[in-house]
Protein backbone atom coordinates (compact mmCIF):
# COMPACT_ATOMS: atom_id res chain seq x y z
CA UNK A 1 0.00 0.00 0.00
CA UNK A 2 1.13 3.28 -1.19
CA UNK A 3 1.87 6.25 1.55
CA UNK A 4 0.96 9.78 0.61
CA UNK A 5 1.61 12.93 1.97
CA UNK A 6 0.37 16.42 1.84
CA UNK A 7 2.75 19.46 1.23
CA UNK A 8 1.90 23.03 0.73
CA UNK A 9 4.30 25.09 -1.14
CA UNK A 10 4.79 26.62 -4.83
CA UNK A 11 6.09 25.11 -8.21
CA UNK A 12 9.51 26.63 -8.66
CA UNK A 13 10.05 25.02 -12.47
CA UNK A 14 8.49 22.13 -14.73
CA UNK A 15 10.48 19.98 -17.23
CA UNK A 16 8.86 17.65 -19.93
CA UNK A 17 9.61 13.98 -19.73
CA UNK A 18 8.76 12.01 -22.62
CA UNK A 19 5.71 12.65 -24.47
CA UNK A 20 2.93 13.00 -21.78
CA UNK A 21 4.46 13.93 -18.42
CA UNK A 22 6.79 16.49 -16.47
CA UNK A 23 8.87 16.44 -13.52
CA UNK A 24 8.05 19.64 -11.05
CA UNK A 25 10.31 20.91 -8.08
CA UNK A 26 8.29 22.38 -5.46
CA UNK A 27 9.05 24.62 -2.75
CA UNK A 28 7.32 23.20 0.36
CA UNK A 29 6.74 24.32 4.28
CA UNK A 30 6.97 20.35 5.21
CA UNK A 31 9.75 19.31 3.13
CA UNK A 32 12.03 21.90 2.00
CA UNK A 33 12.16 21.82 -2.29
CA UNK A 34 10.99 18.31 -3.52
CA UNK A 35 10.81 16.73 -7.40
CA UNK A 36 7.63 15.00 -8.17
CA UNK A 37 6.59 13.71 -11.47
CA UNK A 38 3.18 14.48 -12.85
CA UNK A 39 1.85 11.71 -14.93
CA UNK A 40 0.35 12.49 -18.12
CA UNK A 41 0.33 16.60 -17.09
CA UNK A 42 1.33 17.39 -20.61
CA UNK A 43 -1.57 15.30 -22.05
CA UNK A 44 -4.76 17.37 -23.39
CA UNK A 45 -7.52 17.40 -20.47
CA UNK A 46 -4.79 16.36 -17.88
CA UNK A 47 -6.41 17.74 -14.81
CA UNK A 48 -2.47 18.09 -13.71
CA UNK A 49 -1.77 20.35 -16.90
CA UNK A 50 -2.42 23.81 -15.36
CA UNK A 51 -1.69 23.29 -11.84
CA UNK A 52 2.03 22.14 -12.18
CA UNK A 53 2.90 25.17 -14.29
CA UNK A 54 5.57 27.46 -12.24
CA UNK A 55 4.19 30.18 -9.97
CA UNK A 56 1.24 27.63 -8.80
CA UNK A 57 0.91 27.42 -5.43
CA UNK A 58 -1.63 24.54 -3.11
CA UNK A 59 -1.53 21.97 -1.50
CA UNK A 60 0.16 18.72 -3.63
CA UNK A 61 -0.74 15.35 -2.27
CA UNK A 62 2.82 12.81 -3.36
CA UNK A 63 3.68 9.25 -2.80
CA UNK A 64 7.27 8.02 -3.11
CA UNK A 65 8.70 6.63 -6.14
CA UNK A 66 12.17 5.46 -7.07
CA UNK A 67 13.73 8.47 -7.62
CA UNK A 68 11.50 11.46 -6.76
CA UNK A 69 7.72 11.71 -5.77
CA UNK A 70 4.80 10.97 -7.62
CA UNK A 71 2.13 13.46 -7.68
CA UNK A 72 -1.52 12.28 -7.04
CA UNK A 73 -3.66 14.63 -6.56
CA UNK A 74 -3.58 18.51 -6.45
CA UNK A 75 -5.72 21.71 -5.07
CA UNK A 76 -4.29 25.11 -6.42
CA UNK A 77 -4.99 28.07 -4.37
CA UNK A 78 -2.59 30.51 -6.43
CA UNK A 79 -1.89 30.70 -10.08
CA UNK A 80 -0.51 34.24 -10.19
CA UNK A 81 -2.97 34.63 -13.20
CA UNK A 82 -1.83 38.04 -13.61
CA UNK A 83 2.11 37.22 -14.31
CA UNK A 84 0.99 35.22 -16.86
CA UNK A 85 -0.49 38.25 -18.80
CA UNK A 86 2.39 40.43 -17.85
CA UNK A 87 5.08 39.48 -19.42
CA UNK A 88 7.82 41.65 -17.71
CA UNK A 89 6.45 40.82 -14.65
CA UNK A 90 6.36 36.87 -15.46
CA UNK A 91 10.22 37.46 -16.28
CA UNK A 92 11.05 38.97 -12.58
CA UNK A 93 8.99 35.94 -11.34
CA UNK A 94 10.68 33.56 -13.01
CA UNK A 95 14.29 34.96 -11.51
CA UNK A 96 12.69 35.16 -8.07
CA UNK A 97 12.05 31.04 -8.60
CA UNK A 98 15.22 30.35 -9.95
CA UNK A 99 17.15 32.19 -6.68
CA UNK A 100 14.86 29.93 -4.66
CA UNK A 101 15.53 27.13 -6.73
CA UNK A 102 19.50 27.68 -6.11
CA UNK A 103 18.93 28.85 -2.51
CA UNK A 104 16.52 25.83 -1.08
CA UNK A 105 17.30 22.03 -0.02
CA UNK A 106 14.89 19.12 0.76
CA UNK A 107 14.53 18.32 4.05
CA UNK A 108 15.58 21.67 4.76
CA UNK A 109 12.66 24.30 6.48
CA UNK A 110 12.23 26.77 3.80
CA UNK A 111 8.70 28.32 5.05
CA UNK A 112 10.75 31.33 5.25
CA UNK A 113 12.53 31.77 1.73
CA UNK A 114 8.58 30.71 0.69
CA UNK A 115 6.74 32.83 2.11
CA UNK A 116 9.36 35.81 0.26
CA UNK A 117 8.53 33.91 -2.78
CA UNK A 118 4.79 34.31 -2.34
CA UNK A 119 5.08 38.09 -1.14
CA UNK A 120 7.24 38.87 -4.12
CA UNK A 121 5.30 37.40 -6.57
CA UNK A 122 1.98 39.54 -4.88
CA UNK A 123 3.74 42.70 -4.91
CA UNK A 124 4.47 42.20 -8.94
CA UNK A 125 0.78 41.65 -9.54
CA UNK A 126 -0.42 44.39 -7.57
CA UNK A 127 1.73 46.79 -9.02
CA UNK A 128 2.15 49.40 -6.08
CA UNK A 129 5.96 49.68 -6.21
CA UNK A 130 8.11 49.35 -9.65
CA UNK A 131 9.11 45.69 -10.31
CA UNK A 132 12.72 46.80 -10.56
CA UNK A 133 12.44 48.01 -6.33
CA UNK A 134 10.39 44.50 -5.93
CA UNK A 135 13.60 42.48 -7.37
CA UNK A 136 15.80 44.17 -5.27
CA UNK A 137 14.17 44.15 -2.27
CA UNK A 138 13.39 40.24 -2.82
CA UNK A 139 17.00 39.53 -3.39
CA UNK A 140 18.30 41.46 -0.22
CA UNK A 141 16.14 39.55 1.82
CA UNK A 142 16.41 36.11 0.04
CA UNK A 143 20.15 36.47 1.11
CA UNK A 144 18.47 37.97 5.11
CA UNK A 145 16.76 34.69 4.73
CA UNK A 146 19.68 32.90 4.17
CA UNK A 147 21.66 34.10 6.63
CA UNK A 148 24.37 35.89 4.39
CA UNK A 149 23.13 39.43 4.18
CA UNK A 150 25.77 41.97 5.15
CA UNK A 151 23.40 44.91 5.16
CA UNK A 152 24.79 48.87 4.84
CA UNK A 153 28.60 47.97 3.64
CA UNK A 154 31.13 50.41 5.33
CA UNK A 155 32.99 52.51 3.03
CA UNK A 156 30.52 52.13 0.31
CA UNK A 157 28.75 56.16 -0.25
CA UNK A 158 25.06 56.42 -0.17
CA UNK A 159 22.59 58.55 0.37
CA UNK A 160 20.78 58.26 4.10
CA UNK A 161 18.05 56.97 2.37
CA UNK A 162 19.34 54.28 0.79
CA UNK A 163 21.21 53.10 3.52
CA UNK A 164 17.79 53.13 5.98
CA UNK A 165 15.94 50.98 3.21
CA UNK A 166 18.82 48.81 2.80
CA UNK A 167 18.06 48.80 6.70
CA UNK A 168 14.56 48.56 6.73
CA UNK A 169 14.62 44.98 4.44
CA UNK A 170 17.08 43.77 6.58
CA UNK A 171 15.12 43.55 9.30
CA UNK A 172 11.15 44.02 8.59
CA UNK A 173 8.98 41.01 8.36
CA UNK A 174 8.43 39.85 4.70
CA UNK A 175 5.16 40.79 5.52
CA UNK A 176 6.15 44.48 5.33
CA UNK A 177 8.56 44.38 3.09
CA UNK A 178 6.28 45.81 0.52
CA UNK A 179 5.10 48.69 1.94
CA UNK A 180 7.75 51.69 0.42
CA UNK A 181 8.79 53.38 -2.62
CA UNK A 182 12.05 55.03 -3.45
CA UNK A 183 13.25 57.69 -5.31
CA UNK A 184 15.24 57.25 -8.78
CA UNK A 185 18.71 58.18 -6.91
CA UNK A 186 18.08 55.66 -4.17
CA UNK A 187 16.56 52.89 -6.72
CA UNK A 188 20.28 53.35 -8.76
CA UNK A 189 21.96 53.13 -5.51
CA UNK A 190 20.21 50.19 -4.29
CA UNK A 191 20.75 48.41 -8.16
CA UNK A 192 24.23 49.27 -7.57
CA UNK A 193 24.96 47.46 -3.98
CA UNK A 194 22.74 44.47 -5.40
CA UNK A 195 25.16 43.87 -7.97
CA UNK A 196 27.68 44.05 -5.53
CA UNK A 197 25.23 41.39 -3.40
CA UNK A 198 25.75 39.23 -6.46
CA UNK A 199 28.44 39.36 -6.89
CA UNK A 200 30.26 38.86 -3.56
CA UNK A 201 27.36 36.60 -1.60
CA UNK A 202 25.67 34.67 -4.31
CA UNK A 203 28.71 34.03 -7.47
CA UNK A 204 25.97 32.57 -9.31
CA UNK A 205 24.73 33.69 -12.97
CA UNK A 206 21.15 33.24 -13.57
CA UNK A 207 20.01 32.87 -17.38
CA UNK A 208 16.54 34.38 -15.94
CA UNK A 209 18.42 37.47 -14.86
CA UNK A 210 19.92 37.98 -17.93
CA UNK A 211 16.83 37.75 -19.64
CA UNK A 212 15.41 40.08 -17.53
CA UNK A 213 18.12 42.86 -18.12
CA UNK A 214 17.79 42.17 -21.50
CA UNK A 215 13.69 42.88 -21.24
CA UNK A 216 14.25 46.26 -19.66
CA UNK A 217 16.78 47.64 -22.14
CA UNK A 218 14.36 46.96 -24.84
CA UNK A 219 11.62 48.78 -22.66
Amino acid sequence: MQDFIEVTGMVLKAVPVLETDKRITILTKERGKVSAFARGAKRQGSRFMAATNPFCYGTFRLYEGKSAYNLSDVRIEQYFEGLREDFEGAFYGMYFTDVADYYTRENNDEKEMLKLLYASLKALEKDAIPNELVQYIFEMKALAVNGEFPGVIEGHEMMESTAYAISYVQNAPIEKLYTFTVSEEVLRQLERECAHYRKKYIGHNFKSLDILKNCRLKN
